[in-house]
């Protein structure tokens, strides 16, 4: 550990409450090309890094407040030493070369959306955690997290907070807890955020502060899976063909295919093979997963009937257009598909809270593995993994299993015992 730097103006909390109120604050010196200051104010002071940048410069950087009047945690209250560590912490040069300035936790969530969009997969994710991110936390360095404050944010999440404002002209409303699962995959992209910054920068050396402090919650998974019987999937897609026919078109395929929306959505023109005497669409992959998939669409038979509908709809139009649009011909949004499906699974007289477009995709999934469409197959039709269909569906397959084999089963019935009759004389 460096020797800490001893000053009698900063070190103590009457010396430093004895200086004058001002903006501009007072440095020390704790190494090489790295200095410490104080900014004295009306409440407790702010502590400030300054770190040289190798090109005649510096920048600053405001590491906590002072323990003037609270007493310290070594959080986001520090007292002189802990001030002097942080500081060091951030100002540390990446391999003797010029240090830049450290990344926020806001910069790490937009270089991580930049990385996803760049390897083509959802982003929809970082919009999602960002919006559960305090700016007290988005402000915060990336290098000087604890596992405390995650932790503390974590469980937050499990309790409904006051309303609080981002700005002046912003008011963010109360929002629902979330549950353990939705709570376990908000923390899985917060610490692929974090993790991607400290791949890019030695200082990064606290991993251990998000891998303690979003841990997981155990036994979270609780699939929530509707599953629908066919009668109920026809009746939704009669209502929301009653909407108007491109919105009933949507869900007729999402039912048919089992795919989710973001994919229909992508979908184009030339998709639809027509020229063949099984008619089936071309799936866009899902942008889930790591890595960058190899099958860029997955071939999916389609019924005639279906096929004769999207037959109309796409004579005389470009390739490249999109397949399913909504009634002005726009591509449909990220969310455009929801108060819509509400209103027709509310016609149908189901729940729009629990039956939502989702729930076509797994009734799919469950009607080709009653039908005994091999599980491996089924699994490549839906643009998953056997594993995650074993996982998900396990007590279907089991009941599906349980039926097979009973129909396969040896069964030896009892000894039929011959009646006696005495013989009369």
């Amino acid at each position: 550990m460096a020797r800490s730097t001893r000053s009698s103006t900063l070190e103590t909390r009457s010396a430093r409450l004895r200086l004058p109120i001002a903006k501009k604050p007072v440095f020390v010196k704790i190494a090489s090309g790295i200095s410490l200051g104080y900014r004295r104010n009306k409440t407790a002071g702010t502590w400030v890094a300054r770190v040289a940048d190798g090109n005649s410069g510096n920048w600053t950087k405001a590491i906590g407040n002072a323990d003037d009047f609270d007493e310290s945690n070594g959080t986001d209250t520090l007292d002189f030493w802990q001030a002097q560590e942080k500081a060091r912490i951030i100002g540390r040069t990446e391999r003797g070369g010029a240090s830049h300035k450290p990344l926020t936790v806001r910069e790490a969530m937009y270089a991580y959306e930049a990385d996803l969009r760049t390897r083509q997969k959802d982003t929809g994710n970082v919009t999602r955690l960002r919006a559960h991110l305090p700016d007290t936390l988005l402000d915060r360095t990336v290098a000087l997290l604890s596992s405390r404050e995650l932790r503390n944010w974590r469980d937050g999440l499990a309790r409904t907070p006051p309303g609080r404002k981002r700005n002046r002209n912003e008011t963010v409303k109360n929002r629902e807890p979330l549950t353990a699962s939705s709570i376990n995959r908000t923390t899985t992209v917060f610490r692929a955020a974090l993790n991607l910054a400290a791949s890019h920068d030695e200082r990064i050396a606290n991993r251990r502060a998000w891998e303690t402090g979003l841990a997981a919650i155990p036994d979270a998974k609780q699939p929530r899976n509707v599953i629908l019987p066919e009668p109920v999937v026809r009746q939704i897609i009669a209502e929301a063909h009653k909407q108007n026919a491109a919105f009933g078109l949507l869900v007729e395929v999402a039912a048919v295919t089992g795919a989710r929306a973001s994919q229909l959505k992508r979908m184009e023109v030339q998709d639809f093979q027509d020229d063949r005497l099984a008619p089936r669409l071309m799936i866009p992959t899902s942008r889930k997963g790591s890595g960058i998939k190899k099958v860029l669409r997955r071939p999916v038979p389609i019924p005639t009937g279906l096929a004769a509908k999207l037959r109309e709809i796409v004579a005389g139009r470009p390739a490249i257009a999109p397949l399913l649009t909504k009634p002005d011909g726009a591509v449909w949004a990220r969310t455009d598909h929801r108060e819509r499906f509400a209103n027709a699974a509310t016609a149908a007289g189901l729940d729009p809270a629990e039956v939502t477009m989702y729930a076509l995709r797994h009734s799919n999934i469950v009607r080709q593995l009653l039908a005994n469409v091999p599980v491996r197959v089924v699994a490549a039709n839906h643009d998953t993994s056997v594993l995650m269909i074993e996982r998900t569906y396990s007590h279907h397959i089991a009941d599906h299993a349980d039926a097979l084999v009973r129909g396969a089963m040896l069964d030896i019935p009892e000894p039929t015992q011959a009646t006696v009759v005495p013989m009369r004389a």
